[in-house]
Order: structure tokens, then C-alpha cells, then sequence
């Protein structure tokens, strides 16, 4: 009777869990943070014709939650200029969006073009610290550690010294020596 139980308990969740979440919510709207939750498509190796059909195959009836979710793997993957071309597409272009055209143009070497769009993300959202610890990786790559420094304390002071943009900021500062 116990087996039963359980299992029609773990039944119950998991089909709550996928009624109540679609693939490519991400903690922006489960959590009210930034980066995507896995969806379907991570069942493919990153990079893979079948990951690439999955997450690049930008349509028109897509929501801007699954433009920014398709452009965000494909700017994590290196294909920075494909990132960019698909987040372009969204309707608003919100500081999740502009901060991951930020990321991909940063890496296609257009670290000027990668901060004004930083800096237009945080006019929308001061606290969004994605786009600090990437500004403030694009400081470092001008050599401008002051500046990247300050967005260190920035994100200190709006998520603490444990959340992964403020380790990751101070990683790439220790690497620099600052």
C-alpha cells in the first residue's frame, strides 16, 4: 500500500509540474530571476543539429520568453552573431534581452556597443546583476578595473558576495589581478 502511495504521489507531482510549467519558462517568470530553467531541448548536446533545430528555429507566433530562451543557449554556446539575430526579434526588448545581445556583441569583440547596451539595461532594471557582472566583465576587457571593481560592490550590495554573478565578476577580477 506504502509503493502505491508513493508512487501516485510522484505521479501527482510530476504532471502538476508539467501542466503548470512549460519548457521554456524561465526563473524570470518561475523565480523572478534571470537565467533559463532546462527545457526539452536540452535534451541535445548543445551545439547539435538537433539542439539547433530545437532552440534556433525562431518563428513569428513565438513569445518574447522563447526568443530570449532560444537566443540565450545559442549566446552560451559561441554562436554570438545567431544569438543575436534571433533576440533582436523580440517585441520588448527587456534588460534580460538587451543584456544577452550585450553578451554576444562583448564576444564578437564590440565591447563599446556591449556597454551601452548594459547600460540601457540597467536604466530598466538597476538590481538586474546579470548585466552588472557582464558590464563588469567588459571593464576588465577594456582594462578598466576600477570600473569593474565598482560593479563587483554593486552586486554585492543588491545580491550579496554568494550569488553566482558576484563570484563570477570577482573570478575574472582575481585573473586580472584586481
Amino acid at each position: 500500500m506504502f509503493k502505491f502511495r508513493l508512487a501516485a504521489s510522484v505521479l501527482s507531482v510530476a504532471l502538476l509540474a508539467s501542466f503548470a510549467s512549460p519548457a521554456w519558462v524561465t526563473p524570470a517568470l518561475a523565480q523572478g530571476k534571470g537565467e533559463p530553467k532546462p527545457s526539452n531541448c536540452d535534451r541535445f548536446k548543445k551545439g547539435s543539429p538537433g539542439w539547433k533545430k530545437c532552440t534556433g528555429g525562431v518563428k513569428d507566433d513565438m513569445s518574447d520568453e522563447q526568443v530570449y530562451y532560444s537566443g540565450y543557449w545559442l549566446a552560451r554556446t559561441g554562436q554570438y552573431a545567431e544569438a543575436i539575430a534571433i533576440l533582436n526579434k523580440a517585441g520588448v526588448q527587456d534588460e534580460r534581452i538587451l543584456t544577452y545581445i550585450g553578451f554576444a556583441t562583448r564576444k564578437l569583440g564590440d565591447h563599446d556597443s556591449a556597454m551601452a547596451l548594459y547600460t540601457r539595461a540597467l536604466a530598466m532594471n538597476p538590481n538586474y546583476t546579470v548585466a552588472r557582472a557582464y558590464m563588469g566583465e567588459a571593464f576588465i576587457a577594456k582594462g578598466n578595473v576600477a570600473m569593474a571593481r565598482e560593479q563587483l560592490a554593486e552586486i554585492g550590495a543588491r545580491c550579496g558576495t554568494s550569488c553566482a554573478e558576484y563570484s563570477e565578476l570577482k573570478q575574472e577580477l582575481t585573473k586580472v589581478g584586481g
